[in-house]
This record gives structure tokens, sequence and C-alpha cells, in this order.
């Protein structure tokens, strides 16, 4: 599988958020770091995995926190971002809040 560059995932991203209807976080040095570390994951694992969690070592085991994540829309949709923040809802995102921590859903008993 042939490596990704920033500006790729990049793309990916803008894609995702275009796709359904969120924003990317206007932080641009947070959103930076955010793509730097998909891109890094994909380089590593061979796919997207959430920069904010880590691999549970096979893409199978993994599948649930593949970007976008299962979790992101709940997420978004209750605290208006996903738990790494790199997708917003367009609301959040034009009132200036600052996204919070988030309960990881993932290793949750309602997940």
């Amino acid at each position: 599988m042939a490596d990704k560059t920033v500006d790729q995932t990049r793309t990916f991203a803008s894609m995702v958020a275009a796709k359904q209807g969120w924003a990317l976080n206007p932080d641009k040095d947070f959103t930076q770091s955010l793509v730097e570390g998909l891109t890094t994951n994909w380089n590593r694992y061979g796919y997207y995995l959430c920069p904010c969690r880590d691999s549970e070592g096979s893409r199978e085991a993994d599948q649930k926190v593949l970007c976008p994540c299962v979790y992101s829309r709940q997420d978004i949709e209750e605290f208006g971002h996903c738990y790494c923040a790199l997708y917003l809802r367009p609301d959040f995102a034009s009132s200036g809040s600052t996204p919070a921590g988030i309960p990881d859903r993932r290793f949750s008993k309602d997940a």
C-alpha cells in the first residue's frame, strides 16, 4: 500500500467533512497535528486510525476507530465535535467554542 502525504490526508479529511456536513477544526495548528497523525498512522498501519487512539494491532480490531470513527456522528451531535476534535458540527465551529475532552465511547459499556 502506497504511503500517503500530509496533503493527501488533508484532502481525505476535507472530503469526509464535506460529505458528512461537518466542518474541520478551524485551529490550523491543531488540525495540522491531527492530519500529520492520520498520515503517520496510514503509513504505519495502512489505514487511517484515529490519531488520538492506540491501535489494537490489526485493521479488524481497529475497525471502529478508523477515521471517521463509528462514534463520531453521536459525539458530534452530542458534544459538537468528535473525540479528537478534527470534525466539528458547523454551528459549533462557527460559535467559536473550544472543543473539550469527551468520554471515549470505544471502551464504554454503552458502545
